[in-house]
């Protein structure tokens, strides 16, 4: 009987062990080998935020790369973003640090001071920005600018592997090639308030008149005259639509919305989800579709 006890321990060991095993495999993987990234001495990209990790991923697929996001995917767009000192400990192993650049990274002068060396690719150069707005991915021909200008940046870099990058940014390519495409002439013209700046340019390659900008995020409260103001625009100026991010703009969209005939389409943002290498397509194809079937 004692044996049998014995055995059953060392079984639920066994199991518990095999669980935990488990668990931690998962945890690596959602977080992207973070950890493991410093020491397997092999090329280290690190990318600055969400949209630009899937651009990249993109770049280096099948390369021997380790490809690596500073911040969480679920951070969202990077202001106000503190660099930690395992972020610090991160950038010190890596061989390239692509950004989205535009103003986006405020630490970059930090890390530019710190690790002179480190090569920096800006995915905005070339990019026309809008005063104090650096989300240009949210415009599929900037964000096929962004991929030439990151696999340029890891060509120049990693020199045995730059046809790699090349052929790989080709194909990528090609494909919001066919998102852009979509674009059309469906919604040129039409006058929209934006509760987002994100949208302002996915407005702009539909030609659309953008009356208003509010920019909501978790800590912006929108004061009462704010509100007034907004809806007089949207009177004023015969606005038929509102472009805002659910999470962040659903309570002033509704606000105004029971005071005046509008409507809202709640589009994505695309600055956070999952490490997928289709995520940017399958979500601006999402946002391309709804704004075309808003007409």
């Amino acid at each position: 009987m004692k044996n049998k006890k014995t055995l059953l321990v060392v079984i639920m060991l066994v199991a518990i062990l095999a669980i935990a095993g488990i668990v931690i495999a998962v945890i690596s993987v959602n977080n992207n080998n973070k950890s493991t990234a410093e020491n397997d001495g092999k090329f280290t990209v690190v990318t600055s935020f969400y949209p630009m990790y899937i651009a990249t991923m993109n770049v280096v697929d099948s390369a021997n790369v380790n490809l690596v996001n500073l911040s969480e995917p679920k951070t969202g767009c990077l202001h106000d973003y503190q660099l930690t000192t395992d972020d610090m400990k991160l950038l010190s192993t890596a061989d390239v640090f692509v950004i989205n650049g535009g103003g986006m990274e405020e630490f970059l002068e930090d890390v530019v001071e710190r690790y002179p060396n480190l090569k920096v690719v800006d995915a905005s150069k070339g990019i026309e920005i809008e005063e104090g707005n650096a989300h240009i991915w949210m415009s599929v021909n900037n964000y096929i600018k962004q991929v030439e200008n990151i696999a340029k940046g890891l060509s120049e870099k990693d020199g045995a592997n730059s046809k790699t990058y090349t052929d790989n940014a080709a194909k990528y390519i090609e494909k919001l090639k066919g998102l852009s495409e979509q674009v059309d002439e469906s919604m040129k013209g039409k006058k929209v308030m934006l509760l987002s700046e994100a949208y302002e340019y996915l407005a702009k390659d539909f030609g659309m008149e953008v009356v208003g900008v509010l920019d909501l995020d978790e800590e912006k409260d929108v004061s009462a005259n704010e509100l007034a103001e907004t809806i007089d625009k949207i009177k004023n100026n015969g606005v038929g639509l509102i472009l805002a991010e659910k999470e962040h703009g659903e309570k002033m969209a509704e606000s105004i919305m029971q005071q005046v005939d509008v409507k809202t389409l709640y589009l994505d943002t695309i600055v956070s989800g999952e490490y997928d290498k289709d995520a940017y397509l399958n979500r601006m194809n999402s946002n391309i579709t709804m704004l075309k079937g808003s007409v």
